[in-house]
């Protein structure tokens, strides 16, 4: 379709500010965003929606505007519910790069536009594919009138006989109904979400067409970002967030018109999946925030301050300070380069720590999670408990954020993919907000050092100092051992005195003379010669502390 035949259709409330001898340019296709950097989520042909979220000064109108005319884009369209009217730097710069660029009324949702021009493109359909799509704007519409997802998920089913469900990529229930006839519906999901991961991850094109329990399903992709298939340089940028749409049929006899029907479904959910997204600026902003002050060394009462900020947003209604659990989440692939791992791990998060059994969006708009680097942290608040109650009771377990997603998440990270996870204790003010950082990241570090696809590990795991040794480099291990423990090996081989089995069974004894002679059968008088000697060889007092931590760590690295 021509730019021009949009501008005409008084439904979608364009208003042209510029590029007039451009409107015979054709639209292939549809992209909102509000990055700085759209270019990856670009093929070419697209009108670009925008509410204007990625401009902070007028500075940034023209790499923005550059950007997209690099990349081939039909037009610009800008939103005027942010900032009333589009600003004139935005309009001079699409002018200088010859971008048509249309305002778009305050009153008209960037979900209409879409839909039309979605409908437009994909040209004539069948008789169901009518039917369903005149009324898929229900969808879209924007406060209580609107029934989000659910709403044309009931359309398929009325008008189409197909039973359908939106699912995230850890296989929680977005949208639709659980499936009759199963009591453990939970159970289902998780497999769907867990063969459509493994299945993008082979690279091949949706419908993915699967069977679980003698059922034929076929999975959808949803994509965010704008995104259409294939457009993503890297499968791995985005097979950890991406929604998809399950569908209670084998799509592999549909005739071409019914499978165009559904991936416009995909593309009208996908529009609700980047507002719900974009909803979570705000979140990721006041952990971005948080973060920063904390890493900087910044003042309590300053993190305080920003707390007090967050814990409104993250808790309505809450009446008093919350306690608050930071946990930690990397994700590490084999061959990583150009990929924004920090970014994966962020989204990945975001949908870890909704309550698994939780169904719509509501639960994630208590999560904030910010990144920096390769890491994703999540500032996590937990409503202030009674004297008589233990706040850990109520806080997040490690084990048990991962139970109902590790078969999916092992099968979207199968192959070159790693996630691990740590969780802090919960702390009770700004001063401990350091620690407890500095705890989760430790206590990833250790999951990290098992086997598997998925681990986490918690500040419960922490107290023993024995979860240090692992994170000793290997060189430094053999010069600490060697130091300290080689003496005592050759002496054992000249003169078969045994001297490290004693110095085990004496620190095992906690250095009693009498047990420790006991349990090696020994005089106590012989006992001390042996010790005597260990002293002697080694430079050290066995009845110092330090020495006595310096031999056992020694022995456990050996």
């Amino acid at each position: 379709m021509r730019l021009r035949a949009l501008l005409d259709t008084d439904a979608l409330g364009l208003r042209l500010l510029g590029g007039g001898d451009e409107l015979d340019r054709s639209v292939r296709g549809v992209m909102t965003t509000d990055l700085r950097d759209p270019s990856r989520y670009l093929s070419g042909g697209e009108l670009v929606l925008t509410g204007l979220a990625w401009r902070r000064d007028a500075a940034d109108s023209e790499p923005f505007v550059r950007i997209l005319a690099q990349a081939g884009v039909a037009a610009l369209a800008a939103g005027e519910a942010e900032l009333a009217d589009v600003p004139e730097d935005l309009v001079t710069a699409c002018a200088r790069h010859r971008l048509p660029l249309f305002a778009v009324h305050e009153s008209v949702a960037f979900a209409t536009i879409t839909e039309h021009v979605v409908r437009q493109v994909s040209g004539e359909r069948a008789g169901d594919l009518a039917a369903v799509v005149d009324r898929h704007r229900r969808m879209m519409t924007s406060g209580p009138a609107g029934g989000g997802p659910d709403v044309v998920l009931d359309l398929l089913g009325t008008d189409l006989d197909l039973r359908a469900w939106v699912l995230s990529p850890t296989g929680r229930l977005i949208a639709g109904s659980k499936a009759p006839g199963r009591s453990g519906s939970g159970e289902l999901w998780g497999r769907l979400a867990a063969e459509h991961l493994a299945a993008v991850r082979t690279g091949r094109p949706g419908p993915h067409r699967v069977q679980v329990d003698g059922t034929t399903y076929s999975l959808f992709p949803v994509r965010g970002g704008g995104r259409a298939p294939g457009a993503a340089r890297d499968a791995r940028e985005s097979v950890l967030s991406d929604w998809l749409l399950a569908v209670d049929a084998d799509a592999g006899d549909w005739a071409a018109e019914r499978l165009d029907l559904l991936h416009g479904v995909t593309q009208l959910i996908a529009v609700e999946r980047d507002r719900r997204d974009a909803a979570r600026t705000v979140r990721r902003r006041l952990a971005q925030e948080v973060l920063e002050l904390v890493q900087t060394g910044a003042a309590p009462a300053e993190i305080a301050a920003r707390l007090r900020v967050a814990a409104p947003v993250l808790l309505p209604g809450l009446g008093t300070a919350p306690h608050w659990q930071v946990v930690v989440a990397r994700v590490e692939w084999d061959e990583a380069a150009g990929l924004e791992t920090g970014r994966i791990a962020q989204a990945l998060l975001e949908e870890i720590l909704v309550d698994p059994l939780a169904t719509g969006p509501e639960p994630s708009d208590r999560i904030a999670v910010a990144h920096t680097g390769d890491e994703a942290v999540a500032l996590v608040p937990l409503p202030a408990v009674s004297a008589e109650h233990d706040s850990a009771e109520t806080g997040l377990l490690a084990d048990a954020l991962l139970t109902a997603v590790r078969e999916p998440l092992t099968a979207g990270l199968d192959g070159d993919g790693r996630l691990t996870l740590g969780v802090s204790a919960a702390v009770l003010s700004a001063e401990g907000l350091r620690g407890a950082l500095e705890e989760a990241r430790h206590a990833r570090r250790v999951a990290a050092a098992r086997p598997g696809r998925v681990c986490a590990a918690g500040h419960q795991e922490l107290a023993s100092h024995v979860l240090l040794l692992p994170f000793v480099p290997d060189d430094v291990r053999r010069a600490f051992t060697a130091r300290l423990l080689d003496p005592l090996r050759e002496y054992d081989q000249r003169h078969r005195a045994e001297l490290i089995p004693t110095l085990e069974a004496f620190l095992d004894c906690d250095g009693s003379w009498t047990r420790c002679a006991a349990r090696l059968h020994l005089h106590v008088n012989t006992l001390r010669y042996r010790v005597g000697r260990i002293e002697q060889l080694t430079s050290r007092d066995l009845s110092r502390l330090e020495d006595k931590l310096d031999f056992f760590l020694a022995l456990r690295m050996s």
